[in-house]
């Protein structure tokens, strides 16, 4: 461990980069595989899928909450602070949840995912954030790859949590999958705490709670963005895809499982590697708002031509599964340049604040979805659900349209 307290510039650099993306990495892993086991294990118990549903209500309210706080916790505490915080919460999270089946009521439930939600939003706002502070305001290439990477391996890892959950389940049981993965959990803590810096991303001068919501407008108009685009994804993918491709599709429980799992796997591997395939990485260039409008306008052009389709009555599986991979690289894409551009319109004293901002729209566009997804395949099915996808990612492209160059950003800061 002392070797690394040893090292160069650029060294230490990737150094705490590496330890950020293996704490980040653990603690996604353990997010994908407590989900997967929440709802396996509680349906075997007899719980309907509404009741399910409902036990991931408080985590994704918390989420909005949760960033638009941590950002200001994290500008006081530092960004590893919050981090070591949020892990240390999905600790206890798990453990409340490896209790005797008789403690498991929806309530109890509920907190322990509350609690779970908490801690997600502190470790992803202070990773993504923290990303900032290793790389230097000329190198906004490297700045897109790291985040990229950091992004896209985190959603591959995730996916990868569904399958581990799973396993688990089946080999060891409930309460014993739940130990294993928060004592993993917890080693992971322990190493990060020794290996990265203390205070970092600490502000010399203090935030005020009323300094909150951002002043900036590059930063107001790409959450704005950013809530409309993954409110189009959860429109339709969070409830009423599982609930169509089971119910009218006929598809078992292990193959919509699989299916999802393989989809975020894709789905990250596209989004690490985000800056090779649109090749703004060059010349030490990252994106810009010109790029987030045109990437918006493309998924929209997907998202337009697959609801088509289906509403035409072409066969529902073939353009269901087809759609969902030109729609998994597009919409990577896009997020991934968000997740860039966050980070290069703020500055370092603001980094964790922005972000937490940002990443606030982000679960709110996430809430919203999840509750649309729900009713409007109630009411309208999926095809309902593409229409209100397609609608939102219209406004997403429109309001792309106001998002500024990323020089220009730079310079109102």
């Amino acid at each position: 461990i002392h070797m690394f307290f040893n090292l160069s510039k650029h060294a230490q650099e990737l150094k705490n980069y590496f330890v950020v993306t293996l704490a980040y990495w653990g603690f996604t892993l353990t997010d994908g595989a407590i989900r997967m086991l929440v709802v396996l294990y509680f349906y075997q118990l007899g719980y309907s899928p509404l009741e399910i549903a409902m036990l991931f209500l408080f985590y994704e309210l918390c989420g909005v909450v949760t960033n638009f706080i941590g950002g200001w916790m994290a500008s006081r505490m530092g960004l590893n602070t919050t981090m070591y915080l949020g892990m240390g919460m999905q600790v206890i999270a798990l453990l409340m949840l490896a209790v005797p089946v008789s403690w498991l009521s929806v309530p109890y439930v509920m907190l322990a995912q509350a609690v779970s939600g908490i801690a997600k939003d502190l470790n992803k706002m202070s990773a993504k954030a923290s990303v900032k502070l290793m790389v230097p305001n000329e190198a906004q290439g490297k700045l897109f790859k790291w985040v990229s990477f950091l992004t896209g391996s985190k959603n591959s890892i995730k996916g990868l949590g569904f399958f581990v959950g799973g396993l688990l389940l089946h080999l060891v049981g409930f309460q014993n999958a739940l130990f294993i993965l928060a004592l993993g959990l917890l080693g992971i803590l322990i190493a990060a705490y020794l290996l990265l810096p203390q205070k970092m991303g600490q502000t010399q001068t203090k935030v005020k709670f009323r300094h909150l919501f951002s002043k900036s407008k590059a930063i107001n108009t790409l959450s704005a963005a950013r809530l409309f685009l993954f409110g189009a994804r959860d429109v339709w993918f969070v409830v009423a895809l599982p609930v169509y491709l089971s119910s009218v599709l006929n598809w078992s429980h292990t193959q919509v499982g699989s299916f999802f799992a393989l989809w975020v796997i894709g789905y990250g591997i596209v989004q690490a590697n985000a800056p090779r395939l649109i090749r703004h990485a060059h010349h030490n260039q990252g994106p810009d708002g010109m790029t987030a409008k045109v990437w918006a306008f493309i998924l929209l052009l997907v998202l337009s031509g697959m609801t088509l389709l289906f509403s035409k009555g072409a066969q529902p599986e073939l353009v269901i599964v087809t759609g969902l991979v030109a729609f998994a690289i597009v919409f990577a894409i896009n997020s991934a340049i968000h997740s860039y551009l966050i980070l290069a319109y703020t500055s370092e004293d603001q980094v964790s604040v922005d972000v937490g901002f940002y990443y606030m729209a982000n679960a709110s566009g996430r809430l919203l979805g999840t509750v649309l997804s729900g009713g409007v395949y109630q009411f309208w099915g999926l095809e309902g659900c593409l229409w209100w996808s397609a609608g939102f990612i219209l406004i997403t492209t429109l309001i792309s349209t106001k998002l500024p160059e990323q020089k220009q950003a730079l310079a109102s800061q």
